[in-house]
């Protein structure tokens, strides 16, 4: 058994086979194989990654539990940690984890027998998103190496901005960010803040990202914020033909992106969505099985 916790903790090889191991569950009828108990620990709200990540459990054969927070001693006063002991005490082997805190930090020096895995921790990573963008990038364009990758908008509240930065970087590609100056990110290393028109213009992917209300002290006005910092009908148009949006959802229509972008050929939303399943299967299976894996990724 072994953790997903930060990009940081992968290096190429496992990354690529990560994603090969994706893209085999994409392509074939999934194997219930995967023997063992895990649990969706969600402190914040979650459609995408909770839902995928109970698919994935299931196609694999693992026993998925669920759990909320209105219905835990979450409501009682019980913590984070003492949650996490308390599933591993009854012998849970994985928890999947979602919360508003930097909580690998939290919890690193607990004595814990589970696997765990980031389903988003804060602002500061969320490794499945991100590798699950890297599938949908290599299945359109092959590989990573060159491309131009160009993240718009709240950079500074967002752990997918981050995760794929430290990712992408690590494959080849160049990664920039763009959006109202109120979220530069200023505790991003090597920054690249560019110009967002220029960027629509030479990015080979262009990763929109919705203004995250929840993490600001005051309400951020949006009212003109798609002429700005969205795209819409004018911007597809000044877009490469074979470049690629991806918005790692939820999408705030009319503030990031726009109906028409939604419906353009170039829009690859709906797959990031497909392909997190697949991702989170290959990231399970390699929790579970990770010694096995390891073999196949040096082989």
């Amino acid at each position: 058994m072994t953790s997903l916790v930060s990009i940081k903790q992968l290096n190429e090889p496992t990354i690529e086979w990560l994603l090969r191991r994706a893209q085999y569950f994409v392509d074939n009828e999934p194997q219930t194989y995967v023997r063992g108990t895990a649990v969706n620990l969600f402190f914040e709200p979650s459609t995408r990654t909770a839902l995928s990540f109970q698919i994935a459990a299931q196609r694999l054969g693992l026993k998925m539990l669920d759990f909320t927070i209105e219905n835990s001693s979450t409501c009682k006063g019980e913590s984070l940690i003492d949650t996490l002991q308390t599933v591993n005490a009854l012998g849970v082997q994985l928890a999947v984890v979602r919360h508003g805190d930097d909580w690998p930090t939290l919890i690193a020096e607990e004595n814990l027998r589970l696997a765990l895995v980031n389903a988003g921790s804060g602002h500061y990573e969320h490794p499945t998103q991100a590798l699950l963008d890297a599938l949908t990038i290599k299945q359109h364009f092959g590989g990573f190496s060159g491309l131009k990758v160009t993240i718009v908008g709240d950079i500074r509240h967002s752990r997918v901005a981050r995760s794929n930065k430290l990712l992408l970087e690590l494959m080849g590609a160049q990664v920039s960010f763009s959006g109202p100056e109120i979220f530069y990110p200023y505790d991003i290393a090597d920054c690249r803040w560019v110009d967002f028109d220029q960027a629509v213009a030479e990015s080979d992917v262009v990763m929109m990202l919705r203004v995250q209300h929840e993490r600001h002290q005051e309400r951020f006005d949006v009212s003109d914020y798609n002429g700005r910092f969205g795209l819409n009908s004018f911007r597809l148009k000044q877009m490469k033909k074979d470049a690629i949006i991806l918005h790692p959802g939820p999408v705030n229509r009319s503030v990031e992106v726009t109906g028409e972008v939604l419906q353009d050929s170039r829009c690859k939303i709906l797959q990031q969505v497909a392909n997190g399943v697949a991702v989170r299967m290959a990231v399970l299976e390699w929790c579970f099985q990770e010694e096995r894996c390891e073999q196949l990724v040096s082989a």
